[in-house]
């Protein structure tokens, strides 16, 4: 296939790569310094597998002509200007994208831009980084990207897809239910994400009963809107959500709260910020993701 992966952070970067071990025509299209550092080779250290190869890379869109698949692994708070520079490629290449963000606004947006003939349900599991040579670092113990159609006319393209699953050293998982998928992902990282960094504590903050208490009470607020969206939430499966967050411990973290030590910009808006829109749109409260959002909406651009 050929599959254009836009953003070359540790999760773009990591699935391209094992798509490029697997024969795939990956092209990366990244900013000018990230190709730098990627003109040098991309690596991937990783418990399933060590991968060291030179890469395809783009820096304008002008340099892009075909592609079956545009994945785009671009952090939350990138999006948005991302968005242009998206439509413009996947619509000069005919492409569907497979957006591997969490949360769901940006799944609409594309959708707006694109129609929803093109836009593919999806997200990533993966725990991975870059460190300073820009290189993978992948230290969980497995990875998969998780996909499915979100129209009718996606069975072929989502068929393609499927069939690399056996050629990866990964795991690409077919959804016959993305969407109820994304969400639960959604509703489990904005409880998770939101608790860590606005505690800037790990995952051990959940063992004290409090604190466990807010982050299960924004699962059910997000399931609460997950239904009101249209997904067919049942109370077990929420329930499920709830139970599974209080088996977090250790020192174990998310991304944002990372990225709050850091002083870099945080996916709040994204995640929380997003929620309370469509809390919005709905004419519901959610109290608990409305708190934790105003905690953290002043770090949401980082260290200025």
């Amino acid at each position: 296939m050929n599959i254009i992966v836009y953003g070359a952070g540790a999760i773009g970067a990591y699935f391209g790569g094992r798509l490029v071990e697997a024969g795939q025509n990956v092209t990366f299209f990244v900013r000018q310094k990230r190709a730098e550092q990627l003109a040098k080779g991309l690596v991937l250290e990783s418990p399933e597998g060590r991968f060291e190869a030179s890469v395809q890379l783009a820096t304008d869109v002008e340099q892009l002509s075909t592609a079956d698949v545009v994945i785009i692994a671009v952090k939350g708070y990138h999006f948005q200007e991302a968005l242009p520079q998206i439509v413009d490629i996947a619509t000069r290449t005919g492409a569907y994208v497979l957006p591997l963000l969490n949360g769901i606004e940006h799944v609409t947006l594309l959708q707006q831009q694109l129609g929803e003939q093109k836009v593919i349900g999806g997200f990533a599991s993966i725990i991975a980084t870059l460190n300073e040579q820009g290189h993978v670092v992948h230290s969980s113990k497995g990875s998969n990207i998780q996909f499915g159609a979100l129209h009718d006319s996606q069975q072929n393209i989502v068929a393609e897809l499927a069939a690399l699953d056996g050629a990866l050293r990964t795991s690409f998982v077919v959804s016959n239910d993305i969407l109820k998928g994304m969400w639960k992902k959604y509703m489990l990282i904005t409880a998770f994400s939101g608790i860590t960094a606005s505690t800037q504590q790990p995952a051990s903050a959940l063992q004290h009963a409090p604190t466990l208490h807010v982050a299960q009470a924004m699962i059910r607020e997000m399931a609460q809107l997950a239904q009101l969206e249209g997904v067919a939430l049942t109370i077990d499966e929420v329930e499920k959500e709830v139970a599974r967050i209080a088996k977090f411990g250790g020192a174990q973290t998310s991304s944002m709260h990372q990225d709050l030590r850091k002083g870099l910009p945080l996916e709040v808006e994204h995640l929380h910020g997003a929620a309370l829109r469509l809390a919005q749109k709905h004419g519901v409260m959610i109290p608990t993701v409305s708190t934790i959002y105003g905690i953290l909406q002043p770090y949401a651009a980082g260290q200025q």
